[in-house]
């Protein structure tokens, strides 16, 4: 696609539209890192035990997942305009349900809706960018769309932070109220109607066994820290999923408009930059998951003082970010994907020697490379996934990029999540000996509830099992970091070997590839 392929007028207002697009996928990254910092307060004032706190992260991603390709698939025939807009709206129903909540379980649906309207939203916003922006500046203006989408997720703690620092949890929800009318407002002017040209019809089976497919999948993975990985419940889960996706492929093989043609796998660049999105979040968000609670209940810091200490990695992402393409274009796809997943893992590997006496600001030891890595990584693994994407299906392309990213990061909140849980259950028990049932219940839901038990116990056995609580939470965030790191460093050597060696193209085919490129070769403009 060339400048002369777009409207003139649309074509004209690109740079002021993209604002408006990167505004939009914000409210969705900020309203999942602005929980994070809560959860503890949640936990206190709503008695919500650890299950429930991550039925709180995860309802939302379970629903986003599970949803965007049939989202991006609707836009993509109805208008991706009136996907972002209606999104919008229904984002604004869910935060103003989740202020009025006053359950564990009213939050969770809260957090269910706001996860339809980001499936609505995020695909949109990255399928719009794709068909008003030429080639030639597509590469560019997607940097700038992930670093927007990896770094405005840490400007919610600190805001979050202030919030719970002179009003009440609901006050969370509140932040993006604001920014959602500007959207609107600015959406309705500045953004253009978009839909796929062709106007082929919905594949509604498709989409149904995509939503019930990717729906089941995420569920499994979420309950089965719960229910055991190796349990009746959680083997059933996996099985069921397997066959709604088992049917979901074999639906698209057959289908005559299929919603995501699946000879888009055999080009290496959308099936290894998929695979490696995945894999990026799902260290990142079981991160985020553990460190929010390590600063607030390990090391003493308060909601405000964390969120802060957060803070600089959306700065690391906002300024990394846009050199991403610059750097594929000098050194090759393979090499900077390889170098920022590497750089990632070293952070993950400093996060897993942290213990409960490591003063505050040596995060910044673990998460300056770990953030700098998936910076300069992300927007390449974007581009590479939309470039093998016709411009009709643009949305599904978007969607197979979200997808990849909530998967990825339910995953990391349900396996780091349960690694920690196992591993402090484990150090914590011979602790709770002696205590009351109902006690020895409360601490094992969490290193909240233990807190919650040692300040009701007599002289020193408080403080001892407080000690021993943190240093319990500790050994387990190490060992879930240590996985991630592993796992990330893996993907590192796969990426070197699989991506292409040239520079990255930015062109979007009409046609998905019927075989994966030996190389690819075209230069993206500097950036920034």
């Amino acid at each position: 696609m060339t400048e002369h392929d777009i409207a003139p007028a649309v074509y004209a207002r690109r740079w002021r539209t993209l604002p408006v697009l990167c505004l939009s996928l914000a409210i969705v990254m900020v309203a999942n890192g602005s929980l994070n910092v809560a959860l503890p307060a949640l936990a206190r004032d709503l008695s919500a035990s650890s299950s429930e706190l991550q039925w709180m992260v995860d309802a939302y991603a379970l629903v986003f997942a599970g949803l965007l390709f049939t989202a991006g698939a609707l836009g993509d025939r109805f208008g991706r305009k009136e996907m972002l807009q209606g999104g919008l709206v229904l984002f604004l129903v869910g935060a103003f349900v989740a202020v009025v909540a006053s359950n564990p379980a009213q939050v969770i649906a809260s957090r269910a809706v706001m996860g339809l309207a980001a499936a609505c939203i995020m695909p949109s916003t990255l399928a719009i960018l794709t068909n008003i922006f030429p080639a030639a500046e597509r590469g560019r203006a997607i940097a700038l769309w992930a670093g927007i989408a990896a770094g405005t997720a840490a400007l919610g703690p600190p805001t979050s932070g202030f919030l719970l620092g002179h009003f009440w949890w609901g006050s969370v929800f509140l932040v993006n109220v604001p920014f959602v009318v500007a959207a609107l407002v600015l959406g309705a002017r500045l953004v253009p109607t978009s839909k796929d040209a062709e106007g082929r019809p919905l594949d509604l089976v498709g989409a149904l066994l995509s939503m019930l497919g990717v729906g089941a999948l995420i569920y499994a993975i979420i309950e089965a820290p719960a229910d055991g990985w190796t349990s009746t419940r959680t083997l059933a889960g996996f099985t069921v999923a397997a066959a709604f996706l088992a049917a979901f492929a074999a639906r698209e093989r057959t289908a005559r408009h299929p919603m995501l043609d699946l000879r888009l796998f055999r080009d290496r660049r959308f099936s290894v930059a998929s695979g490696g999105m995945a894999l990026s979040f799902f260290a990142m968000f079981g991160s985020f998951f553990l460190v929010t609670q390590y600063l607030q209940l390990v090391l003493g810091c308060s909601a405000l003082t964390a969120g802060l200490l957060l803070l600089p990695i959306s700065l690391i992402m906002m300024v990394l970010a846009p050199r991403g393409p610059r750097l594929a274009a000098r050194f090759g796809v393979n090499r900077v994907v390889a170098a920022g997943l590497a750089s990632a893992a070293t952070g993950l590997f400093v996060l897993a020697n942290l213990d409960a006496t490591t003063p505050a600001a040596a995060i910044y030891l673990a998460f300056v490379p770990m953030v700098a890595g998936m910076a300069v990584t992300m927007p390449s693994l974007t581009t590479l996934i939309m470039s093998a994407v016709p411009p009709g299906s643009a949305g599904v392309g978007s969607a197979m990029n979200d997808t990849t990213r909530e998967m990825g990061g339910a995953l990391g909140v349900a396996v780091l999540g349960s690694l920690l849980t196992t591993r402090y259950a484990g150090a914590l028990g011979p602790e709770l000996a002696g205590l009351p049932t109902s006690a020895q219940a409360t601490a094992n839901t969490g290193l909240a509830g233990a807190l919650d038990v040692a300040r009701d116990l007599p002289g020193q056995a408080g403080p001892a099992l407080a000690d021993a609580a943190r240093t319990a939470f500790v050994d387990g965030m190490g060992l879930a970091a240590g996985l991630a790191a592993v796992t990330v460093l893996a993907t590192a050597a796969l990426a070197y070997r699989l991506l292409p060696a040239g520079h990255l193209t930015i062109a979007v085919t009409e046609e998905p590839p019927e075989a994966a490129p030996a190389d690819v070769a075209a230069d993206l403009p500097a950036a920034g």
